[in-house]
């Protein structure tokens, strides 16, 4: 019988991408009953797409998201107390980055519970490994603000960091919200800074570009309401 231990569980990050999920992952999920999860709907599509269950009704899932209290966790983290392991699935990608897994895990921690991560894709380091930006040195900045001077005054921040240190900086947007991120960093962005936008990655639509600031001032064009990462490093 294997140990009990909080599994971390990636989940595919561009639709119908069930290839990209690792052996590791699929070898333990049959073994799993209890879930926890952002979207307990979405979560048990996901489960069920992978056909590895008889009935998905035999499963318990808890929610947990932005809005989960760590005081909440004793009663959700139960069944590890028990001697069931519990697997943590993440609306896209790996649990705990940029997700709410986080606070899961450092439940585990602080009880003493084993924590597994497993492989699978992430499309931060999706997007940092085809951007050719520099990959040593990198921050991830989740969402910028939204509000004209109040994103101006962010990038121009973040680009001056990226240069005093090198380091490739990396945001996410909604989907709808993409072309309106991309509008604020070719006009706050100096022109000489490289700009990468990785969209739909493991995707069929997937697309990765890198260029200038002053190269994509030339060709300003509708973008796709598709997922999206948006990395930049700043000359030094």
């Amino acid at each position: 019988m294997k140990p009990v231990a909080l599994y971390l569980i990636p989940n595919v990050v561009a639709e119908d991408a069930l290839h990209t999920l690792s052996p590791q992952a699929l070898a333990v999920l049959p073994d799993l009953r209890f879930f926890l999860a952002e979207d307990v709907r979405t979560a048990r599509r996901f489960l069920s797409s992978l056909k590895i269950y008889s009935a998905i009704e035999g499963l318990t899932f808890q929610r947990l998201d932005k809005d989960t209290a760590y005081a909440d966790l004793n009663e959700i983290m139960q069944p590890l107390l028990e001697g069931d392991s519990i697997g943590v699935i993440s609306e896209s990608g790996c649990p705990g980055v940029a997700d709410p897994g986080a606070l899961a895990v450092r439940w585990a921690h602080a009880h003493r519970v084993r924590v597994v991560p497993l492989v699978g894709p992430s499309s931060l380091l999706l997007a940092l490994m085809a951007s050719g930006l520099n990959g040593q040195k990198f921050a991830f900045h989740g969402y910028l603000p939204i509000e004209g001077q109040e994103a101006a005054r962010k990038i121009r921040e973040l680009e001056r960091e990226s240069a005093a240190k090198g380091q490739t900086q990396i945001m996410i947007e909604t989907p709808y919200r993409n072309a309106n991120l991309f509008l604020n960093l070719i006009k706050n962005l100096s022109a000489h800074t490289r700009l990468c936008i990785a969209m739909d990655l493991s995707g069929k639509s997937e697309w990765v570009r890198t260029q200038t600031v002053e190269e994509w001032r030339k060709h300003v064009a509708p973008w796709p309401k598709t997922p999206a990462v948006f990395l930049f490093l700043a000359d030094s």
